[in-house]
């Protein structure tokens, strides 16, 4: 076992080869290396898995033996410093590393077939692979220094998969965005990783948290200047998990490849942020404000990523939100000391997550098929509908995913999640309210994309045909004014019901958020393709068909694991001790928190506590069936609908509360806008007056010195009559002059 623990520091090393053997390729032979393209697929495959049997024999050894291993040597040697090289095996690298190479040994399996047909198949290979060197690297750090190196390395391959279609500007924008507020959390960072090196003179775990509990305990250490390290610490982790006020660039991301999105929001640059917090939480648990503070940063990403799910149209939007969301119900368990908790659902989280990520790249992939359909159109959810009947296999997936999600049981998310909002009650009754109503949130919206994109019938939507343009909204970030990503149209939600309960009655398929609708016939569902004549134009649509086997295989996998993983964190003790596979896979860095590893497990107060939160995810799952599937046709006599319709003076308030609320969802909460504001107008506003000055004030200084010498001297040479005394006598002359003004500001 001592072998096997000294040989981990090759976990990040193994897949690097494939990378440089790319570019070496690509840089001698790029003929030959670009022909045989799809053969570094294998490696890629191969070499990741070589990692993930080492991942998970190491965590078999966490289990059996629940021990730490630290091995590290000396890289600098100085009188007054030292800085070393090493890594790190404990619980958490050891879940990780499994979590990285799992997921990724099949987002790169996905990627094969979902990429085959890109240009920059390759390049692609190349960024994932080392995205997972960067992320194993990081994992298996053990100290700061060894940990922000790999931390820029993961924010560089996010920055280069984020653009990897870097020809389109919304692309090139996205990437960009998502560097620079990323930079914004990686400077506090470092400064918090010097502050608190100045603090106890080390960069090593063991002996930075030894050093600053002691510190702490003697009452030896200014509490405000450790707040404010540990503050900036912990805003690298907002940044990089998406936390509020940093959440901006999570949307705007998803314009990668979607093998790129699942990678990211399952095992990668957002879960870097939360395994940060983890591994410092025994600096952050002595400090209070520092622990209320992420508990509440982490309460308003969990509301806030769930509302602005609400009224999204494009599907990988709507997740990128999801995770927002998901993400801050695991800082919330950190800031409530719920380690365990915590990591328990960042592993439920990232399985599903994937899970729908690359459902959601199945159904992308399968919409790209109609004639006619541009990136933008395949991944809008309103522009879908009907795809149960032709890609099943996706949609089986595609549900299982959504069900673990919202916290059904007994999929692996209802355990985890749960577990959390009973941590919350004990906690904060108001936190542990907000997160259980945001669970019905998380049902509503993530059944409208279920729905949208799976149920009803095909519908092909025109809008704008008349050359007139609606109210557009144009996403405004950082960088300014972007193209459109969607047309708005301003709607009334209860004329919308009215409209709708007409059209049920005539058993014609109801249009949300869109003026036309052509309806395809269920009959005609095995023919190729179809014709329609909208406004005398043709326009031919082939049916959307389901992914390649390969593309499935990886989706089929990863629906085990909702169904299984959550059995991971169970209590099967009759005691009611926690026992189970996470705890005592755990226990080592849950006695590092001097909290008790076999706690009691209270099965009364957490079913109590889950009837509840389960009630409210149904209850979001009904609200999402009556709004957006026409299943209530039947209900002609009495209909809810329509008893919600006939209110009568209640009507426009109602009215009005809806609309806000789909605006301050649509519009992302008018964040993006005020960042422009505040941020970039004011920016560019002080550019201009620094450039301004630069070009009238520090030049012309330059400038007017230069062309007055220019003068002066060409005013002197006309001066004299080319004798040497005479030029002595004005020379005597000017200091004399310059002596009497110096005599006269110093003495009168």
């Amino acid at each position: 076992m001592e072998n096997t623990y000294q040989y981990s520091w090759i976990i990040p090393f193994v897949p690097l080869p494939v990378p440089m053997l790319i570019g070496v390729g690509l840089l001698l032979f790029p003929t030959a290396t670009k022909n045989l393209h799809r053969m570094w697929a294998f490696p890629s495959i191969l070499l990741l898995s070589i990692v993930m049997i080492f991942s998970v024999d190491l965590s078999i050894h966490q289990i059996d033996r629940s021990c730490i291993y630290q091995y590290v040597w000396s890289w600098t040697i100085n009188n007054d410093f030292s800085l070393e090289f090493g890594h790190f095996i404990d619980p958490l690298t050891s879940i990780m590393s499994v979590l990285i190479t799992t997921v990724g040994i099949l987002v790169l399996i996905y990627s094969d077939n979902y990429m085959s047909h890109d240009q920059g198949y390759l390049r692609f290979f190349a960024y994932m692979t080392f995205f997972n060197t960067s992320m194993l690297g990081l994992v298996t750090s053990s100290n700061l220094i060894q940990i922000y190196i790999f931390w820029e390395l993961v924010g560089m391959c996010s920055y280069l998969l984020i653009g990897f279609w870097s020809t389109r500007p919304i692309a090139a924008s996205a990437c960009q965005k998502a560097f620079v507020t990323n930079r914004v959390g990686d400077f506090g960072l470092l400064l918090g990783i010097l502050g608190f090196y100045w603090i106890t003179g080390s960069f090593e775990f063991r002996d930075l948290f030894e050093i600053f509990n002691n510190l702490i305990y003697n009452n030896e250490v200014n509490l405000l200047f450790v707040t404010l390290c540990a503050f900036l610490l912990f805003a690298g982790a907002v940044a990089k998990s998406a936390q509020f006020p940093l959440h901006v660039w999570l949307p705007d991301a998803m314009e990668g490849p979607t093998p790129i999105s699942a990678f990211i929001h399952a095992a990668t640059m957002v879960a870097a942020g939360i395994f940060l917090v983890a591994r410092l939480l025994p600096l952050f648990i002595v400090i209070p404000y520092i622990m209320n503070l992420i508990s509440l940063i982490g309460i308003i990403t969990v509301f806030l990523g769930a509302t602005l799910a609400l009224a999204q149209n494009d599907i990988k939007r709507s997740l990128a939100y999801s995770t927002m969301s998901q993400l801050g119900y695991m800082m919330l368990a950190l800031g409530m000391g719920s380690y365990r908790a915590a990591l328990f659902h960042l592993i439920t989280h990232a399985y599903s997550k994937a899970l729908l990520f690359l459902g959601s790249g199945s159904i992308i992939h399968s919409m790209e098929a109609i004639v006619g359909y541009s990136p933008d159109k395949s991944q809008n959810m309103v522009l879908m509908g009907g795809l149960r009947k032709h890609v099943p296999i996706t949609k089986t997936s595609f549900l299982l995913g959504t069900l673990s999600l919202c916290g059904i049981p007994p999929l692996a998310c209802f355990w985890s999640k749960d577990e959390i909002l009973n941590d919350s009650w004990l906690y904060s009754p108001i936190f542990a309210i907000i997160a259980c109503f945001t669970a019905g949130f998380t049902a509503f919206y993530m059944f409208r994309i279920y729905l949208l994109t799976f149920e009803g019938h095909f519908n092909i939507r025109f809008q704008n045909y008349s050359g007139k343009k609606n109210n557009s909204f144009y996403s405004i970030s950082i960088w300014g004014k972007e193209e459109p990503k969607s047309i708005k149209t301003e709607i009334s939600l209860f004329a919308l019901l009215k409209k709708n309960n007409e059209l049920t009655m005539n058993n014609e398929r109801p249009s949300f958020f869109s003026k036309n609708t052509f309806r395809i016939d269920s009959k005609v569902t095995k023919m190729p393709f179809i014709t329609i004549f909208p406004f005398g134009t043709t326009k031919t649509f082939f049916y959307s068909h389901e992914s390649d086997s390969t593309m499935l295989f990886s989706m089929l996998v990863l629906v085990l694991f909702p169904l299984f993983v959550g059995t991971i964190g169970i209590p099967f003790d009759q005691e009611g001790v926690d026992l189970d596979l996470l705890s005592r896979l755990l226990t080592p860095s849950i006695n590092l928190l001097h909290q008790n590893s076999n706690h009691f497990f209270d099965w009364y107060e957490f079913v109590k506590n889950s009837t509840f939160s389960v009630s409210i995810a149904y209850f979001g799952i009904v609200l999402a069936s009556f709004l957006y599937k026409p299943f209530y046709s039947s209900f002609q006599n009495w209909n809810i609908l329509n008893l919600v319709v006939k209110r009568g003076a209640n009507e426009i308030l109602w009215d009005k509360i809806i609309n806000f609320i789909y605006d301050w969802s649509y519009n992302r909460a008018y964040i993006d806008t005020f960042y422009a504001i505040s941020l970039t107008e004011k920016l560019r506003e002080l550019a201009q007056l620094t450039h301004l000055f630069d070009r009238r004030a520090i030049d012309g200084i330059t400038n007017g010195v230069g062309i007055a010498s220019f003068f002066v001297g060409e005013s002197i040479k006309y001066v004299g009559g080319s004798r040497i005394s005479f030029y002595l006598l004005k020379f005597y002359l000017f200091y004399v002059l310059i002596f009497f003004f110096i005599c006269y500001f110093f003495f009168f």
